[in-house]
């Protein structure tokens, strides 16, 4: 059963062969892995290509222009080939056992979406101290008021429900991915063991706490058509979950 795990890359050289090297070394051996550089100004594909020459199950495009993790995703997605299809991106990691742990895990209990809990890791890849652990199910609404479903942790079954593709935003395209196919079935449910490492970058989209409100609102008007009150009502939620989030840390 061949999982295909999906990588948008953006002048990733620093993190890319670390990344790639975490799929590589899995104990599950079944995998192909489609990577999408997003119009990278560094030598990021090039060398990525070079080194796909030795392993065939790594696959790379490159977009002729530069338009976004979502299209780079989705990209990658029309391409699979993989009865499931899983994520991490170009700077996260994977511990050797974790795509072996989590598809035995969906097999035995007939899941549809799975993730896990995951630990933070600094950008030099330092860990911090802090894992994630998410619910151990999670329906459509509970989703709603916050995101506990880590990009690099998840994994969905597409001989159940198809290839899902994510909507077209800068940012939490990937909670909006598990809302469409929590709309579909009834839970997601975590595996709870920490089996990736998710690296916390200065520079990254996601440290900017504004940009985070901006894309949430966004997520709740413009993608579940939300009306305004609703969508301030979940935003509310979202606000609260997040500084209680930290406020454990």
């Amino acid at each position: 059963m061949t999982v295909s795990i999906i990588t948008p890359v953006y002048n990733s050289l620093p993190f890319i062969f670390e990344t790639i090297n975490s799929v590589v070394n899995q104990t599950y051996t079944d995998w192909e892995m489609i990577i999408v550089d997003d119009f990278s100004s560094d030598d990021t594909f090039r060398r990525v290509q070079a080194y796909t020459e030795n392993e065939t199950r790594i696959k790379i495009f490159k977009l002729t222009k530069n338009s976004g993790a979502a299209v780079a995703r989705n990209y990658a997605i029309s391409r699979a080939e993989g009865e499931f299809i899983a994520f991490i991106d170009a700077d996260d990691l994977w511990l050797p056992n974790k795509l072996e742990k989590q598809i035995n895990y969906m097999k035995y209990n007939n899941y549809i979406l799975t993730h896990t809990n995951y630990e933070i890791i600094n950008e030099s890849g330092d860990k911090i101290g802090k894992m994630i652990a998410p619910n151990s199910k999670l329906s459509y609404n509970d989703m709603l008021k916050t995101n506990q479903i880590g990009c690099l942790t998840a994994i969905y079954d597409t001989k159940k429900i198809g290839k899902i593709y994510l909507p077209d935003i800068r940012k939490r395209q990937d909670y909006a991915l598990w809302l469409k196919i929590l709309k579909r079935i009834d839970y997601a449910y975590c595996l709870p063991e920490c089996l990736s490492l998710y690296r916390v970058r200065s520079n990254s989209i996601s440290r900017n706490k504004f940009k985070i409100l901006k894309y949430n609102w966004l997520l709740f008007y413009k993608i579940e058509n939300f009306s305004v009150l609703k969508s301030l009502y979940f935003f509310g939620w979202n606000i609260i979950n997040k500084i209680l989030r930290y406020s454990r840390y």
